[in-house]
């Protein structure tokens, strides 16, 4: 029972894992990490034990002293936890009120809890005066949701000062790229640059901290995808900046430059507009449907007639098709796509509508008389309408796809980056003028298969990464032939060369990681994957550990004593939940037991680290080891 199911879970919460959305009735208490939803499974798990025991259970002493235990636990655990959260407060002014309730609730439900579990040494608790979780079964459902409810909301409120942090280093990071853009010295930008390269540090830590704590897949991609071009963009900003100063009078040098401050920003924007989970101005952000969501959507519907054949109306299933046959026009339109491709994609889509116009004609014959033979017909009609847009499907993921094995095979000798390199060093402007052009053909095949791509990429996760990717080159290719034209009129100058190996390397690394997408592209197609955390080329978490202690500012100890804190509630629960269950099975040698003693002993080398001991050294370390628990 106890060894399987939700971590820490009993039988009674693991048959039923209730994993809360939202505490009491406040708004804004919407769970969106992991790190929160995971605190509360324990606790839920443990309070769903105390609710569902059985009214009448044999009274052992084993049981009263697992149920005082548990009980003890809570509190104990709880009360750990609101001194952390009440410190938190007193260091955060503007939550201090809220959080404050919270605690005081937190803890007067826990100490609720404790009491009504007290029941060890009762022989008799029927018959006993002391109101126990026997005899009040509704107080202690009161006092576990006034718990749950006021838990959650001080976890939620430390989750925004977590926000707050990102917050504030993006302006940090901000207010110093506005200083790097002023600066007229060399002296002067190496002292800023450092600074900045410190904020950076902080910033890429706070972020992966948060991308990898994120519920949602396609948020945690666009944060992927934003942390890349930061990362990318910083060692672009140090060589434009430099050759800037060191060609101060350089048209192209300038435009080369303000590129990457213009990315920078609109990366930054974008990772607040994630942790925050807005948008500016208020608009929703409404990504194009690609074809791939719209088959399933529609084939969804359409299947969906067997059920109910009054849920939609004709209308509603045309114009769905509508939708995915103009967007089947991104393929039939582009020079790219081969004759044979075009050909079978225009037969498919008129084939769609001929099997559509007869779906609908039984669909609405059936309505007015359900009879057997109609009924037939409408499975039939059903089945080939589902068969010619899985057809259809086949088609345009074969011809995204082997347009991209083309194009990525055809480019990566990288002859017109050789060129580029080759002539800007020889001062040929001709030359240079030359290759930007077939640089910027390449750019156009490459951005038309990002968009192709898109449309048969199988998630949310991949599509966004292969818009990124068509960002990246779109906003790339520019780059490289203004770093070609300063090395062309420039021709001795290093800074310069040095300046268009950074933006090439970019635009090869880009190339290297369209394999790689390719290859996952088709893993989804053929169902050798689901659905996959898409990293991009980020630095592995933990890989900047050594150095993170300098330059964290004293105010990220908060963040770090609250993830502990949570973890601490989590494993106090753990571990009295384990020897409660295990006490149940201690004459078997049974596989539940090792296995819970094994999480067991996990979580005592974790709680050890919050002391200071143990063979747990880094916060990463404790993090690894919370997911082998939960993984």
């Amino acid at each position: 029972s106890g060894g399987h199911g939700l971590p820490g879970g009993s039988g009674a919460a693991a048959a039923s894992p209730r994993r809360p959305r939202r505490a009491g009735r406040g708004r804004g208490l919407e769970i969106r990490t992991r790190s929160v939803e995971q605190t509360l499974v324990p606790l839920v798990s443990q309070i769903t034990t105390l609710i569902n025991h059985k009214d009448k259970p044999k009274r052992s002493d084993k049981t009263l002293q697992a149920i005082q235990r548990v009980g003890q636990a809570v509190n104990l655990a709880v009360g750990r936890f609101v001194t952390v959260g009440e410190a938190i407060a007193n260091e955060n002014h503007e939550l201090k009120e809220e959080m404050s309730v919270a605690c005081i609730e937190a803890r007067r439900a826990g100490e609720t809890i404790a009491q009504l579990t007290d029941v060890a040494s009762l022989d008799h608790p029927e018959s006993d005066s002391h109101i126990t979780i026997f005899t009040d079964k509704t107080g202690v459902v009161k006092a576990a949701r006034l718990l749950l409810s006021s838990v959650t909301k001080v976890l939620v409120l430390a989750d925004r000062i977590v926000i707050k942090q990102i917050i504030t280093s993006r302006n940090k990071v901000l207010a110093t790229m506005e200083q790097l853009e002023k600066v007229s010295s060399f002296q002067e930008f190496v002292q800023i640059f450092s600074q900045f390269g410190n904020e950076m540090v902080e910033f890429a830590h706070l972020t992966g901290d948060r991308q990898n704590d994120l519920k949602d897949e396609k948020k945690k991609a666009r944060m992927a995808a934003s942390r890349a071009v930061l990362e990318k963009c910083t060692m672009m900003l140090l060589t434009a900046s430099k050759t800037c100063l060191r060609h101060p009078d350089c048209e192209s040098a300038r435009i080369n430059k303000d590129g990457v401050f213009h990315r920078m920003r609109l990366a930054l924007e974008q990772v607040i507009e994630i942790v925050t989970d807005s948008r500016p101005n208020g608009e929703n952000e409404m990504a194009p449907i690609s074809i791939y969501s719209g088959i399933k959507e529609f084939k969804v519907r359409v299947e969906g007639l067997r059920e109910n054949l009054y849920f939609l109306s004709k209308e509603n299933l045309s114009t769905m098709l509508e939708v995915i046959l103009e967007h089947t026009e991104d393929f039939t339109d582009s020079a790219y796509t081969s004759h044979e491709h075009r050909e079978h994609i225009l037969e498919l889509s008129k084939q769609a509508k001929m099997e559509l116009e007869q779906l609908v004609s039984v669909w609405m014959q059936a309505q007015n008389q359900k009879t057997k033979d109609l009924m037939e017909d409408l499975e039939v009609a059903i089945l080939k309408t589902c068969q010619c847009m899985n057809e259809l499907k086949r088609e345009v993921h074969s011809a995204a796809t082997s347009l991209a094995a083309d194009l990525l095979k055809y480019h990566t000798d990288h002859m017109v980056l050789k060129a580029l390199k080759i002539t800007g060093v020889e001062g040929n402007l001709e030359a240079v003028a030359e290759y930007t052009c077939k640089l910027s053909e390449q750019k156009e095949q490459l951005v038309e298969m990002c968009r192709l791509l898109r449309h048969v990429s199988g998630t949310e996760p991949l599509e966004i990464t292969c818009i990124h990717a068509e960002d990246t080159f779109q906003v790339t290719g520019p780059q490289i032939i203004s770093a070609a034209e300063t090395l062309a009129l420039h021709p001795s100058s290093k800074i310069a060369k040095e300046n268009l190996e950074v933006f090439c390397e970019a635009w090869e690394s880009q190339l290297s990681d369209m394999s790689l997408l390719l290859r996952e592209i088709n893993d989804v197609f053929e169902g050798r994957r689901g659905e996959k955390r898409v990293y991009l080329s980020l630095p592995r978490p933990g890989k900047h550990n050594a150095n993170l202690k300098a330059l964290k500012p004293v105010k990220l100890d908060t963040e770090e004593q609250a993830k502990i804190a949570k973890l601490g509630l989590e494993l106090h629960l753990l571990t009295s939940d384990v020897d409660s269950e295990t006490e149940k099975w201690e004459d078997q040698e049974n596989e539940i037991v090792q296995h819970g003693q094994g999480m067991s002993s996990m979580a005592y080398s974790m709680y050890l680290f919050t002391r200071g001991e143990g063979l747990l050294k880094t916060t990463q370390d404790l993090f690894h080891q919370a997911e082998v628990m939960y993984f």
